[in-house]
């Protein structure tokens, strides 16, 4: 539900544009603002689950998830839709460590735990190949609204039988909350997304957008400060003394940078410029989720034959490949070179989320493995809220009318478009370069070494 609903918004987008009379930068906030919580909560919902019980979180999660669904088909504006962006990004955050912290407690068997693990992961590879034919069917038959109302009562059900069927389950030593870590995170990132979208608008050495930057420096110096004197911080700055964490986790920014800018700006190209219909722009799209999905299953037989680095770098080059195929994009651009570039993107995507986590926690005590995975899920959602940013940003120069943007507004379009595509292209080689660079046994021994020499505060006497 909550994979679906979010690569099914993408398509909605123009609709909504047109319906409610929004702005590019309005369009970034009602993506970014889920994706926003849901980066800065994604850790503390973990605990969450852990200390109060797992199924009564997932449970939650589920009544405000569908909550915030109706909430946002029925949004009159687009400050309520936002708004209610958010409140649904509130039930998200509990659903995603909820239910995998479920599926690791009721399978004990290591072999039965592995192929659950596996149908789990599955399921962001399905959500995101069928959200775009799902969403643009809703959209062009039903309307933008559809997208949000489709998840009441499936949302509904699910709670019902959660409460029935899933056992509870709690940690027996759950992590302590860091209540002052938490809102200097919330502060960081919210800040340093303020600033990007509206930078355009209000211009990037205006008073406001100074002072915004300014706010997110001092909120990163002093999350650091705060967390260096906790014995359980949010987040572990010891970590990234190991090159596998510190790559796996600009990775992880880096590659969705480059796939939710994409998307976001991709949505705009096929129904503002080239006028497709939200079911065709969905069905435009296929090449790319659905490559996503299929590569995403191979890999881990390809990480299991040639370890973590060969699927990253291979994931980054594809990216790069599939930015440079659209570096000429025109407005009337032959669908067949469009159908390359996304299969190719979609390829890289594929390749290159599954080994994210396994290459963070690689090295690493077992104890601080659930901690390390939550700080790079974080850091995909992270990288989703830059990706609209930054690359949205790089489009909202070109004003969007209430119709198909044609003639020289669509050239504009694109024209100004080829810098979100050479952003793709430099996430693709970054990714590759950091991958050939940081993992494989140089970096896998250098986090061993990191862990038996460096121990963590709590074991030398830090203070909260």
């Amino acid at each position: 539900m909550t994979y679906l609903d979010s690569s099914a918004l993408n398509v909605a987008l123009p609709t909504i544009h047109r319906d409610l009379h929004a702005g590019v930068s309005d369009l970034q906030w009602i993506a970014d603002a889920y994706l926003l919580v849901l980066a800065s909560l994604l850790m503390l919902s973990g605990s969450i689950g852990d200390r109060f019980g797992r199924r009564r979180a997932f449970t939650i999660g589920l009544v405000v998830f569908t909550l915030g669904s109706a909430l946002c088909s029925a949004a009159p504006t687009v400050g309520s839709l936002i708004g209610f962006r958010m409140a649904q990004a509130l039930g998200g955050c509990l659903l995603v460590p909820a239910s995998l912290s479920i599926i690791r407690n009721v399978f004990t068997d290591a072999r039965e735990r592995a192929r659950a693990v596996g149908i789990w992961s599955a399921i962001f590879g399905l959500g995101i190949a069928a959200g775009p034919i799902i969403g643009g069917a809703l959209v062009s038959n039903v309307g933008w609204r559809s997208v949000f109302w489709v998840n009441v009562p499936i949302g509904l059900v699910a709670a019902a039988l959660a409460r029935r069927i899933l056992p509870e389950s709690r940690a027996t030593r759950p992590r302590a909350f860091d209540p002052i870590g938490q809102v200097l995170m919330i502060v960081l990132f919210a800040t340093v997304t303020y600033g990007v979208i509206e930078g355009p608008v209000s211009g990037w050495a205006s008073g406001r957008s100074i002072a915004t930057f300014c706010a997110g420096g001092v909120a990163l110096v002093a999350l650091l400060a705060v967390e260096r004197r906790r014995v359980e911080p949010l987040l572990e700055a010891h970590f990234f003394r190991s090159p596998q964490f510190s790559a796996a986790t600009f990775i992880a920014v880096a590659c969705f940078i480059a796939f939710s800018g994409f998307l976001f700006v991709n949505t705009l190209y096929l129904q503002e410029v080239r006028g497709d219909s939200a079911l065709l722009a969905g069905t435009t799209i296929l090449p790319t989720t659905v490559t996503v999905a299929a590569c995403a299953l191979v890999t881990g037989r390809l990480m299991g034959r040639f370890g973590a680095r060969m699927p990253l770098s291979v994931g980054g080059i594809c990216i790069a490949i599939g930015g440079a195929l659209l570096l000429d994009l025109e407005p009337r651009t032959s669908l067949v070179q469009l159908v390359i570039a996304y299969g190719v993107l979609g390829c890289g995507f594929g390749l290159i989320n599954p080994p994210i986590t396994h290459t963070g926690v690689s090295g690493m005590p077992p104890e601080r493995a659930g901690v390390a995975s939550a700080i790079t899920s974080s850091s995909r959602q992270f990288g989703s809220v830059l990706g609209v940013a930054i690359m949205g940003s790089m489009v909202s120069a070109t004003a969007l009318g209430t119709g198909n943007v044609t003639g020289a507004a669509a050239i504009r379009f694109t024209t100004s478009s080829h810098l979100s595509w050479m952003v793709l292209v430099a996430c693709g080689v970054a990714c590759t370069l950091t991958a050939l660079t940081c993992t494989g046994r140089w970096g896998l021994a250098a986090a061993a070494r990191v862990y038996r020499d460096e121990p963590h505060p709590v074991t030398s006497g830090a203070h909260e």
